[in-house]
């Protein structure tokens, strides 16, 4: 137990459920509704994004006559419609999730999702799977500030030190590394740079285990 992380932060979009397909299919969807054009390259541009952020690029890349809250509430209409038809989960996630609660090792869940699109995804876990739950409509600074993974190892009680993260996106990992903590990235839809304090595993979480994080937490 000694040898494991103390507390393990997790990205949601792209790192527990593969949600950024359905990010996309909006976004074009949106664009298009309102007479804007968007692309596959602006897209990914976005991903591990604070929502706002992405609502700001969009209004200026997309061409469209909306304010960021605008395009960001439509967005999240869109997208929780699916979500809550269907949890496209990544291979491997609720596999180490499991394995982590019967462990006794806490978990957190920092995404710059807003709460009513993270609650689909909740209610189709079991009840207590996140000890802590940190969404983007909850800080100030979204990531890649460190904002969002001080504030939840503060919620943990526990030194950022001592937790580590599970991130897909480069923009996710500087925020942690922002923060003090070690990363396991998971690069998904774009791909992530090496880095300080960050430890690449391509190929998703499928098979990785919690003898995997323990020596993945010490480099």
């Amino acid at each position: 137990m000694a040898s494991w992380p103390r507390a393990v932060l997790w990205d949601m979009d792209g790192t527990v459920v593969d949600t950024e397909p359905y990010w996309i299919d909006a976004e074009h969807d949106l664009a298009a509704a309102h007479g804007g054009t968007w692309s596959d390259e602006h897209a990914l541009a976005l991903v591990g994004n604070d929502l706002l952020e992405s609502g700001r690029y969009m209004a200026e890349h997309a061409g469209i006559a909306l304010e960021p809250a605008e395009i960001v509430e439509e967005l999240l209409d869109r997208v929780v419609v699916r979500v809550a038809e269907r949890v496209p989960w990544c291979p491997g996630a609720r596999e180490l999730l499991a394995e982590l609660a019967e462990a006794g090792i806490p978990c957190a869940l920092v995404t710059m999702s807003y709460r009513r699109f993270v609650e689909p995804v909740l209610d189709a876990l079991p009840a207590g799977t996140f000890d802590v739950v940190v969404t983007g409509d909850t800080v100030t600074h979204g990531k890649p500030h460190p904002e969002p993974y001080l504030k939840a190892a503060r919620l943990l009680d526990l030194a950022p030190s001592d937790c580590l993260a599970i991130e897909d996106s480069g923009t996710g990992a500087r925020s942690a590394e922002a923060a003090g903590c070690r990363v396991l990235a998971v690069p998904n839809h774009v791909p992530i740079p090496e880095g300080p304090g960050r430890v690449i595993r391509e190929g998703g979480l499928a098979g990785v285990g919690l003898s995997d994080l323990a020596s993945l937490a010490h480099g």
